[in-house]
Protein backbone atom coordinates (compact mmCIF):
# COMPACT_ATOMS: atom_id res chain seq x y z
CA UNK A 1 0.00 0.00 0.00
CA UNK A 2 1.34 3.41 -0.95
CA UNK A 3 1.75 5.88 1.92
CA UNK A 4 0.98 9.55 1.35
CA UNK A 5 2.39 11.73 4.11
CA UNK A 6 0.71 15.12 4.54
CA UNK A 7 1.69 16.17 8.07
CA UNK A 8 4.81 18.22 7.36
CA UNK A 9 3.76 20.66 10.05
CA UNK A 10 4.45 17.89 12.56
CA UNK A 11 7.82 16.81 11.15
CA UNK A 12 9.72 16.27 7.93
CA UNK A 13 12.08 13.57 6.65
CA UNK A 14 15.79 14.33 6.64
CA UNK A 15 16.82 15.36 3.12
CA UNK A 16 19.57 13.35 1.46
CA UNK A 17 21.78 16.45 1.22
CA UNK A 18 21.44 16.99 4.97
CA UNK A 19 22.14 13.34 5.76
CA UNK A 20 25.24 13.36 3.53
CA UNK A 21 26.54 16.41 5.41
CA UNK A 22 25.88 14.77 8.78
CA UNK A 23 27.28 11.28 8.24
CA UNK A 24 31.00 12.14 8.65
CA UNK A 25 30.26 13.46 12.16
CA UNK A 26 29.11 10.02 13.25
CA UNK A 27 32.26 8.30 12.02
CA UNK A 28 35.29 10.38 10.94
CA UNK A 29 34.68 13.78 12.57
CA UNK A 30 33.36 12.63 15.92
CA UNK A 31 35.59 14.81 18.13
CA UNK A 32 34.29 16.64 21.19
CA UNK A 33 34.32 20.36 20.25
CA UNK A 34 35.21 21.21 23.85
CA UNK A 35 38.44 19.18 23.73
CA UNK A 36 41.86 20.70 23.03
CA UNK A 37 43.33 18.28 20.47
CA UNK A 38 43.03 18.29 16.68
CA UNK A 39 39.92 16.15 16.28
CA UNK A 40 38.01 18.29 18.77
CA UNK A 41 39.25 21.60 17.39
CA UNK A 42 38.16 20.53 13.92
CA UNK A 43 34.68 19.74 15.26
CA UNK A 44 34.59 23.11 17.01
CA UNK A 45 35.44 24.87 13.77
CA UNK A 46 32.69 23.01 11.91
CA UNK A 47 30.23 23.79 14.69
CA UNK A 48 31.06 27.47 14.32
CA UNK A 49 30.39 27.23 10.59
CA UNK A 50 27.01 25.64 11.27
CA UNK A 51 26.19 28.35 13.80
CA UNK A 52 27.05 30.97 11.21
CA UNK A 53 24.73 29.38 8.64
CA UNK A 54 21.82 29.45 11.07
CA UNK A 55 22.60 33.06 11.94
CA UNK A 56 22.68 34.08 8.28
CA UNK A 57 19.29 32.49 7.74
CA UNK A 58 17.65 34.90 10.22
CA UNK A 59 19.86 37.97 9.87
CA UNK A 60 21.67 37.41 13.17
CA UNK A 61 25.27 37.24 14.33
CA UNK A 62 26.90 33.85 14.87
CA UNK A 63 27.45 34.67 18.55
CA UNK A 64 23.69 35.12 19.01
CA UNK A 65 22.89 31.48 18.14
CA UNK A 66 22.72 28.80 20.85
CA UNK A 67 22.03 25.21 19.89
CA UNK A 68 19.53 23.21 21.95
CA UNK A 69 18.16 19.68 21.84
CA UNK A 70 14.85 20.84 20.35
CA UNK A 71 12.39 23.69 19.97
CA UNK A 72 10.81 22.82 23.31
CA UNK A 73 14.10 23.34 25.15
CA UNK A 74 14.56 26.65 23.33
CA UNK A 75 11.05 27.77 24.37
CA UNK A 76 11.63 26.68 27.96
CA UNK A 77 14.96 28.47 28.17
CA UNK A 78 13.59 31.67 26.62
CA UNK A 79 10.50 31.93 28.83
CA UNK A 80 11.70 30.53 32.14
CA UNK A 81 15.14 32.08 31.70
CA UNK A 82 13.70 35.53 31.06
CA UNK A 83 11.30 35.22 33.99
CA UNK A 84 14.12 34.39 36.37
CA UNK A 85 16.43 37.03 34.95
CA UNK A 86 13.81 39.79 35.18
CA UNK A 87 11.87 38.84 38.32
CA UNK A 88 13.31 41.79 40.23
CA UNK A 89 11.64 44.10 37.69
CA UNK A 90 8.28 42.36 37.45
CA UNK A 91 6.33 39.11 37.32
CA UNK A 92 3.94 39.56 34.40
CA UNK A 93 4.10 37.66 31.10
CA UNK A 94 1.88 38.06 28.03
CA UNK A 95 1.29 35.20 25.61
CA UNK A 96 -1.63 33.73 23.64
CA UNK A 97 -4.12 30.92 24.09
CA UNK A 98 -2.91 29.17 20.91
CA UNK A 99 0.77 28.70 21.74
CA UNK A 100 2.50 25.33 21.48
CA UNK A 101 2.41 23.31 24.70
CA UNK A 102 6.15 23.86 25.07
CA UNK A 103 5.31 27.49 25.77
CA UNK A 104 2.01 27.06 27.58
CA UNK A 105 3.41 24.48 29.98
CA UNK A 106 6.35 26.77 30.73
CA UNK A 107 3.90 29.54 31.62
CA UNK A 108 1.86 27.19 33.80
CA UNK A 109 5.06 26.24 35.61
CA UNK A 110 5.89 29.90 36.19
CA UNK A 111 2.39 30.63 37.49
CA UNK A 112 3.06 28.10 40.25
CA UNK A 113 6.14 30.16 41.12
CA UNK A 114 4.05 33.31 41.52
CA UNK A 115 4.25 34.82 38.04
CA UNK A 116 1.12 36.24 36.42
CA UNK A 117 0.33 35.32 32.82
CA UNK A 118 -2.12 37.00 30.46
CA UNK A 119 -3.37 34.71 27.67
CA UNK A 120 -4.56 36.77 24.71
CA UNK A 121 -7.38 35.51 22.52
CA UNK A 122 -7.46 35.56 18.71
CA UNK A 123 -9.86 36.80 16.05
CA UNK A 124 -11.57 34.76 13.31
CA UNK A 125 -8.33 34.82 11.30
CA UNK A 126 -6.31 33.43 14.19
CA UNK A 127 -4.47 36.68 14.92
CA UNK A 128 -4.19 38.67 18.11
CA UNK A 129 -5.39 42.23 18.53
CA UNK A 130 -2.52 44.70 18.85
CA UNK A 131 -4.68 47.06 20.87
CA UNK A 132 -5.55 44.22 23.26
CA UNK A 133 -1.85 43.46 23.57
CA UNK A 134 -1.06 47.06 24.47
CA UNK A 135 -3.91 47.15 26.98
CA UNK A 136 -2.56 44.03 28.69
CA UNK A 137 0.85 45.61 29.37
CA UNK A 138 1.49 46.74 32.93
CA UNK A 139 4.50 48.17 34.73
CA UNK A 140 5.23 44.58 35.84
CA UNK A 141 5.33 43.08 32.32
CA UNK A 142 8.75 41.55 31.62
CA UNK A 143 8.08 39.29 28.64
CA UNK A 144 5.85 39.06 25.58
CA UNK A 145 5.97 35.61 23.95
CA UNK A 146 3.85 35.10 20.85
CA UNK A 147 4.16 32.34 18.26
CA UNK A 148 5.21 33.44 14.76
CA UNK A 149 3.12 30.91 12.79
CA UNK A 150 0.64 28.55 14.39
CA UNK A 151 1.23 24.82 13.95
CA UNK A 152 -2.46 23.91 13.70
CA UNK A 153 -4.31 26.71 11.92
CA UNK A 154 -1.39 28.34 10.08
CA UNK A 155 -2.12 31.91 11.17
CA UNK A 156 0.84 34.28 11.06
CA UNK A 157 0.99 36.96 13.74
CA UNK A 158 1.98 40.61 13.08
CA UNK A 159 5.44 39.97 14.49
CA UNK A 160 7.05 43.25 13.46
CA UNK A 161 4.30 45.30 15.08
CA UNK A 162 4.39 43.17 18.22
CA UNK A 163 8.14 43.66 18.38
CA UNK A 164 7.73 47.43 18.03
CA UNK A 165 5.26 47.50 20.92
CA UNK A 166 7.59 45.46 23.10
CA UNK A 167 10.52 47.69 22.20
CA UNK A 168 8.58 50.87 23.02
CA UNK A 169 7.77 49.48 26.48
CA UNK A 170 11.28 48.00 27.00
CA UNK A 171 9.87 44.49 27.28
CA UNK A 172 11.68 41.36 26.06
CA UNK A 173 9.96 39.85 23.00
CA UNK A 174 10.23 36.12 22.30
CA UNK A 175 8.67 34.27 19.39
CA UNK A 176 8.40 30.56 18.72
CA UNK A 177 9.32 30.46 15.02
CA UNK A 178 9.54 26.69 14.71
CA UNK A 179 6.75 26.65 12.09
CA UNK A 180 7.85 29.86 10.39
CA UNK A 181 11.54 29.21 9.70
CA UNK A 182 12.03 28.31 6.06
CA UNK A 183 8.46 29.24 5.14
CA UNK A 184 8.51 33.02 5.51
CA UNK A 185 11.41 35.52 5.39
CA UNK A 186 12.80 36.26 8.86
CA UNK A 187 15.16 39.07 9.83
CA UNK A 188 15.30 39.27 13.62
CA UNK A 189 16.49 42.88 13.64
CA UNK A 190 13.90 44.13 11.16
CA UNK A 191 11.18 42.33 13.14
CA UNK A 192 12.39 43.60 16.55
CA UNK A 193 12.80 40.07 17.94
CA UNK A 194 14.87 39.59 21.10
CA UNK A 195 14.56 35.81 21.48
CA UNK A 196 13.51 33.25 18.88
CA UNK A 197 13.13 29.47 19.00
CA UNK A 198 13.66 27.26 15.93
CA UNK A 199 13.91 23.52 15.24
CA UNK A 200 15.65 21.49 12.54
CA UNK A 201 13.17 18.67 12.06
CA UNK A 202 10.51 21.00 10.63
CA UNK A 203 12.78 21.94 7.70
CA UNK A 204 14.24 18.58 6.57
CA UNK A 205 16.88 18.50 9.30
CA UNK A 206 17.43 15.92 12.05
CA UNK A 207 15.28 15.48 15.12
CA UNK A 208 16.96 16.43 18.36
CA UNK A 209 18.42 19.72 17.10
CA UNK A 210 17.02 23.16 17.89
CA UNK A 211 18.37 26.64 18.50
CA UNK A 212 17.60 29.77 20.45
CA UNK A 213 18.48 33.18 19.04
CA UNK A 214 19.42 35.58 21.85
CA UNK A 215 19.84 39.18 20.77
CA UNK A 216 23.07 40.88 21.82
CA UNK A 217 22.49 42.60 25.15
CA UNK A 218 19.81 40.16 26.34
CA UNK A 219 21.34 38.07 29.13
CA UNK A 220 19.70 34.80 30.16
CA UNK A 221 20.77 32.76 33.18
CA UNK A 222 21.95 29.17 32.84
CA UNK A 223 18.96 26.91 32.27
CA UNK A 224 20.74 23.70 33.28
CA UNK A 225 23.36 23.06 35.91
CA UNK A 226 26.62 21.31 35.08
CA UNK A 227 28.62 21.17 31.86
CA UNK A 228 29.63 24.04 29.63
CA UNK A 229 28.22 23.17 26.22
CA UNK A 230 26.75 26.24 24.53
CA UNK A 231 27.84 28.12 27.67
CA UNK A 232 24.14 28.23 28.63
CA UNK A 233 24.13 31.97 29.03
CA UNK A 234 24.40 34.77 26.53
CA UNK A 235 27.91 35.89 25.67
CA UNK A 236 27.04 39.57 25.96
Amino acid sequence: MRQVYLDYSATTPVKKEVLDEMLPYFTEKFGNPSSLYGLGLSAKSDLSIARGKVAKLIGADEREIYFTSCGTEADNWAVIGTARAKKAKGNHIITTKIEHHALLHSCEYLEKEGFEVTYLGIDRDGRISLSELESAITDKTILISIMFANNEIGSIQPIKEIGEIAKQHKIIFHTDAVQALGNVPIDVHELNIDLMSVSAHKIYGPKGVGALYIRKGVALPSFMNGGAQEIKKSWY
